[in-house]
């Protein structure tokens, strides 16, 4: 077992990386300038240049690249001698050195993703950190909504089985998995938010917390999250009815089940108490792919329905061209994405043995 954790670790690890190279390369040549990014209309020659040797911007594309490698990295290089710019010499993190070979120094760190170049040099992590929890808690909502209103509907096209309820369903789950996620949103939030709002009180736009009237701080408003939770999570809901009425049925056609038919037992009870649990594991497996993908795919949904999240950060720095704010935001999703793949690897390594040697 621990074997196959370490190979799924090392897997993970390559994977991040070309991620890194990727998204640097895409964002560091293809832009443009960023000094000039970063100074707007007030630049000139000089503050270009000042700018451009504080960032690194004037080294050659391979040194940038292993100054981005480093930031990043937990065992970082670090040079003691000012005039070496091979490494970032400049304190811009905490961390704790561990010792030196020669002019150089290897510290221990949390991941450096930079600074803002719009937000007055605010810390790319400091940023994330304050809009990826309002996302984890949209996502989070979305699934829950996916997961039972998914399983109840897919249970109902069971019992009512090539019935117009069936049908219904199975049309409502292809439409739902068809709309994109940008558009669903624009219908709800006009319709919920704006021709029914005197009846259902929902905001068109709102994040979790909204400031208070009297500059008392922020609260929380709950009924900001139903209209995005309910949009995140069309897509997700229908392709679980799907599953979870496929698997159903699959389910409902073994023999143990048909044991139970010839007990006596209602098919309701054969549902609750021997097919639904058996049913569930494509569900879940679902559930967890979906999840990791809604941190990314949270973007237009947040920005329509004006979320605080990091999906609407994205849309913000691309608009302004905050280049360290967006490559951050892609590292951590594509971080995230990676290390729930991992855990449901090995959860299903731990279940089933036979994975392991696959």
């Amino acid at each position: 077992m621990a074997k196959y954790i370490l190979a799924k670790i090392g897997y993970a690890l390559l994977t991040l990386l070309g991620v890194v190279t990727v998204i640097f390369l895409l964002f560091t040549i293809l832009p443009g300038d960023p000094a000039r990014m970063m100074l707007g209309q007030n630049e000139n020659a000089e503050q270009i240049a000042i700018v451009k040797k504080k960032y690194g911007f004037d080294k050659p594309i391979g040194i940038q690249y292993l100054q981005y490698i480093n930031d990043l990295s937990p065992l970082s290089f670090h040079s003691t001698n000012k005039e070496d710019y091979t490494f970032l010499s400049e304190n811009k993190y905490r961390g704790v050195s561990l010792f030196e070979i020669g002019s150089t120094k290897i510290a221990l760190k949390a991941p450096y993703l930079r600074e803002s170049f719009q937000k007055n040099g605010k810390k790319v992590t400091s940023v994330i950190g304050e809009t990826l929890p309002n996302t984890f808690v949209l996502a989070v909502s979305a699934i829950c909504i996916a997961m039972l209103l998914g399983v109840l509907l897919g249970v109902v096209s069971v019992l009512f089985k090539d019935a117009w309820i069936d049908k219904l369903i199975q049309l409502i789950s292809t439409f739902g998995m068809s709309v994109p996620s940008f558009f669903s949103a624009i219908i709800f939030a006009w319709i919920f938010g704006f021709v029914l709002k005197e009846y259902t009180g929902l905001n068109m736009t709102g994040s979790l917390y909204e400031v208070d009237d009297f500059g008392e701080g922020s609260y929380i408003q709950w009924k900001n999250l139903i209209l995005p939770a309910i949009v995140l999570g069309i897509r997700p809901l229908a392709v679980v009815s799907q599953l979870m009425r496929n698997s159903l049925l699959e389910v409902l056609s073994q023999d143990y089940i048909r044991t139970a038919k010839a007990k006596g037992l209602s098919f309701f009870r054969i549902i609750k108490k021997h097919a639904l649990k058996n049913s569930l594991n494509p569900v879940v497996t679902a559930i967890s792919g979906w999840f990791a993908s809604m941190l990314a795919g949270a973007v237009f949904v947040e920005y329509i329905f004006g979320w605080n999240g990091l999906g609407k950060e994205i849309v913000d720095a691309l608009n302004t061209l905050d280049l360290p704010i967006i490559m951050g935001a892609v590292i951590v999703i594509a971080s995230l994405f990676i290390l729930i793949n991992i855990l449901v690897d090995v959860i299903y390594a731990w279940l089933d043995p036979k994975i392991r040697t696959q």
